[in-house]
């Protein structure tokens, strides 16, 4: 973890940062070979120079996390399946998954593991 990731995580809150601790967990059990570091002011893991995770807080409470391929829309469609319903898909290229507490990414936990692991292995080549 580098000095800017634990600074930023002795920011938070008690509640946000133990939802934030278990999600950083999944995707790092996820990829165990992404990157960790602090994009777009949040948690973000990137394979290389290319990003596919970033943790976030949300406005009225809970946590989210970010499926994408960077801040550039991308053209290129992935064949790509979400069959748990983990995230929702404002487009081709960003799934968003929301939890509103620790027990909600829990119980989503296994499930949401295995999304990033897809995602993850799905972008390689992109």
């Amino acid at each position: 973890m580098t000095n800017e990731v634990e600074a930023w995580l002795g920011a938070l809150g008690t509640k946000e940062r133990a939802m934030i601790d278990r999600l950083r967990a999944i995707v790092r059990a996820a990829a165990p070979g992404l990157d960790e570091s602090i994009k777009w002011n949040a948690p973000s893991f990137a394979e290389g120079s290319h990003d596919r995770v970033t943790l976030g807080l949300e406005r009225k409470g809970g946590v989210r996390v970010v499926l994408h391929r960077g801040a550039a829309k991308s053209k290129v469609v992935v064949d790509f399946e979400d069959s748990d319903g983990v995230a929702r898909w404002p487009s081709h290229d960003r799934g968003v998954a929301t939890f509103a507490s620790l027990a909600a990414v829990e119980a989503k936990s296994a499930a949401l593991e295995a999304l990033v692991r897809r995602w993850v292995t799905a972008n390689r080549t992109r």
